[in-house]
């Protein structure tokens, strides 16, 4: 049975937990406030990759893209986006689920092709425990970024695996699996394709007026140019797709801290209840006994 005592270590120590968790919340919002904007950040970045691949398109003639006999020759890469972090609930099982059907398919279709088996990279060790025990075996896996200026290194690492398998082209293969936002701390489970690059959106960017008068031209190797393009395009979509898991997974913590701190208030009410009514049932003992022992 609590005492006093027992009582007020009890709601001494939900009070310690209690402060820790608000802690943890504000940690969790801030990082989400700073993944959001890197991202918006990178908007106007985006904007002048596309007017770079926009001329590319326009004067060499790049487009429709359409892949030819080696490329498709060429292994697909896969890119999938997890945590190692803890108090993110089923993070990593919904993008491993969420994936696992897509995966299967794809290598099943690979291996009954003479083309390469695809190349399965995952960002998160936990990740890629989940997909071992789902049967996909992963190639390579990344530590987690656990910051904005993480991200980029892990991209550079990415993309330099990338190139190291094929040429980048508008016809290698790429695609990501990650968490993005939803809004509030909701988050869903999506899927990209990167590259080859889409025939539709190619063919709108090379008919896209230029902003002003003096249309830029390209100079020297057009098919150099647009690599390096590409490039960029393939950085700015990767760091978005890693900076929108993160903002994912503190939503997620933000959530299952917004929990603890309301499920620890209402211990804490409960505690203090519970107190206040023992130590007022001891303070009206305790007049029992001196009303009775002075013989009122």
């Amino acid at each position: 049975m609590d005492t006093t005592a027992s009582l007020q270590h009890k709601i001494a120590s939900a009070g310690s937990l209690q402060s820790v968790v608000r802690t943890m919340k504000a940690v969790a919002a801030s990082s989400i406030g700073d993944y959001e904007r890197a991202v918006a950040a990178l908007a106007d970045y985006y904007q002048t990759v596309e007017r770079g691949l926009s001329v590319s398109f326009r004067q060499a003639g790049l487009y429709p893209v359409k892949r030819s006999s080696s490329t498709t020759q060429q292994a697909p890469c896969i890119i999938l986006f997890g945590t190692d972090q803890g108090l993110v609930g089923q993070f990593n099982d919904r993008i491993a689920e969420f994936a696992k059907t897509s995966l299967t398919s794809t290598v099943s279709i690979a291996n009954s092709r003479p083309a390469k088996p695809p190349l399965i990279w995952v960002v998160g060790e936990r990740l890629n425990e989940r997909l071992t025990d789902a049967g996909i075996r992963s190639q390579a896996h990344f530590d987690v970024p656990n910051s904005v200026k993480s991200i980029t290194p892990l991209i550079g690492e990415i993309l330099l695996n990338i190139e190291t398998q094929q040429p980048l082209s508008a016809q290698s293969d790429v695609k990501l699996f990650y968490n993005r936002p939803t809004g509030g701390s909701v988050y869903a489970p999506v899927t990209q394709r990167l590259l080859p690059l889409n025939q539709q959106w190619c063919e709108e960017l090379a008919n896209r007026a230029w902003p002003t008068t003096n249309v830029p031209e390209l100079l020297g190797d057009n098919t150099r140019t647009l690599g390096a393009f590409i490039r960029e395009y393939l950085f700015v979509s990767l760091f978005r797709a890693s900076a929108e898991s993160l903002s994912s997974e503190n939503a997620s913590r933000l959530a299952a801290m917004q929990r603890a701190d309301k499920n620890i208030g209402e211990l804490l009410t409960e505690l203090q209840r519970n107190y206040h009514r023992l130590r007022q049932a001891g303070i009206d003992a305790e007049m029992f006994d001196v009303i009775a022992g002075s013989g009122v």
